[in-house]
């Protein structure tokens, strides 16, 4: 057989650094309850560095429009913990971490409530995560249980598992596949 090992036997981090060097991708993260961690689970896979452009924490909800470009309506209206914020930290943290004046291929974001406390009205566990690719941006909306700790990292698992199946969707896209619609 081939040195190329099945999917199966990859985590999912080394999954999708495989992934995105194989189709000649990059990505980059914006992060706000994550901290960093999602960058953090990308470069420790070898080869991280040919795809993963870097990443925003942008934690401050000032930072999410400031630095990001979201929306400082949206974020007065509803907080930082939205679903059209993390589509927006999607988008923005493409753009923001251009390279030559190419955006990167992939976006992802993580805003939410981590605990212990509620934040806006929401409770601790409610996290959305954005992935933005060429022209279309998709948010998820998860309801983690766990202590803080646990939800951080579940979310990044999350954030990485969106991006995985994103790309998929497109391999299904371009093979003809008509399956999910969005």
């Amino acid at each position: 057989m081939g040195e190329r090992m099945p999917r199966a036997d990859l985590d999912p981090s080394a999954e999708l650094v495989s992934l995105l060097a194989r189709r000649g991708l990059t990505i980059a993260v914006a992060e706000s309850l994550t901290g960093g961690l999602v960058v953090a689970e990308l470069v420790r896979v070898p080869g991280a560095s040919a795809v993963v452009r870097g990443g925003v924490v942008a934690y401050a909800t000032a930072l999410k429009h400031s630095v990001l470009g979201v929306s400082a309506e949206l974020l007065a209206r509803e907080g930082a913990v939205h679903p059209e914020v993390a589509a927006g930290m999607a988008e923005g943290v493409r753009r923001v971490l251009a390279v030559q004046g190419a955006s990167a291929s992939i976006g992802v974001s993580t805003t939410g409530v981590a605990g212990p406390d509620p934040q806006g009205g929401r409770p601790p566990g409610v996290v959305f995560v954005g992935v933005s690719i060429a022209d279309r941006t998709e948010v998820r909306e998860l309801a983690l249980q766990g202590d803080r700790s646990e939800i951080r990292r579940a979310t990044v698992d999350a954030a990485i598992a969106a991006v995985l199946d994103a790309l998929r969707d497109d391999d299904d896209d371009e093979s003809g596949d008509e399956g999910a619609t969005r």
